[in-house]
């Protein structure tokens, strides 16, 4: 027998991977087909299978549906399969952003200075993005080591990134070293856009990790553009210094 599942939690084909291979071990589970970008899975049984027996054996950060079970009048269903404008899907984003140019703006009102409301943007953009990241330390480097070329060859550094972008965040609200803080916001954020780049230019269809795993955002021109905002005002910021 075949069944259709949805599964929530999958950011990447590390963790499509591991969801494979941990319903492959139980028990009557023949074959597995999953659709990462739809997060749904075909599963081909000897038996049936309960979803609390296949829940159990899958790691706590996926959750899965038995799709012939969810009830056809509710129209959130409907929504799920119809497919999202970029612009609904990088909705949060928008919304993060704004908050943060708001609070920037408000923080330098009066009287208004342009070097502290990008000190105060950068720092905000850090520590916001940085929560996100922090909400699912576990998931968080598999999906980040798909695009970034530095955490690809040390995966160690996908684990240590969220906690740079905190340091970085302090450092720029503080007004502590801030020379060092934007040499090293041009180097990771010029290591991640070079892979942001490559990844658009190749059409590959991934969740960005800029806001960790915790909402599913895709890869689009977005994600460039607001790391190429990050290391603009960082180079004003280090040029302004040397005048």
């Amino acid at each position: 027998m075949t069944r259709t599942y949805s599964i929530t939690g999958m950011t990447c084909n590390n963790c499509k991977a591991s969801v494979e291979k941990a319903l492959k071990s139980i028990d009557s589970v023949e074959n597995i087909s999953i659709d990462l970008e739809k997060s749904k899975a075909i599963i081909e049984m000897s038996n049936p299978v309960s979803v609390e027996t296949l829940q159990n054996g899958l790691p706590s950060k996926y959750t899965i549906l038995d799709d012939s079970e969810v009830n056809i009048f509710n129209s959130s269903t409907s929504e799920k399969d119809t497919p999202k404008s970029e612009f609904r899907q990088l909705f949060p984003l928008f919304i993060i952003f704004g908050y943060i140019i708001g609070a920037s703006i408000l923080l330098n009102n009066n009287p208004w200075s342009t070097t502290s409301f990008m000190l105060d943007f950068m720092g905000l953009f850090y520590i916001v993005f940085s929560f996100f990241k922090l909400l699912d330390l576990k998931g968080f480097p598999d999906s980040f080591r798909m695009y970034d070329p530095l955490a690809k060859r040390i995966p160690v550094y996908g684990w240590l990134y969220p906690f740079i972008e905190l340091g970085l965040g302090l450092l720029f609200l503080m007004r502590m070293e801030i020379t060092l803080a934007l040499v090293i916001t041009l180097v990771i954020l010029g290591v991640t856009t070079f892979g942001v780049i490559r990844t658009l230019w190749s059409k590959k269809s991934i969740q960005c990790a800029c806001l960790g795993t915790a909402l599913k955002l895709p890869m689009t021109k977005a994600t460039f553009i607001e790391n190429s905002i990050m290391i603009t005002m960082a180079v004003v910021m280090l040029l302004k210094s040397y005048n």
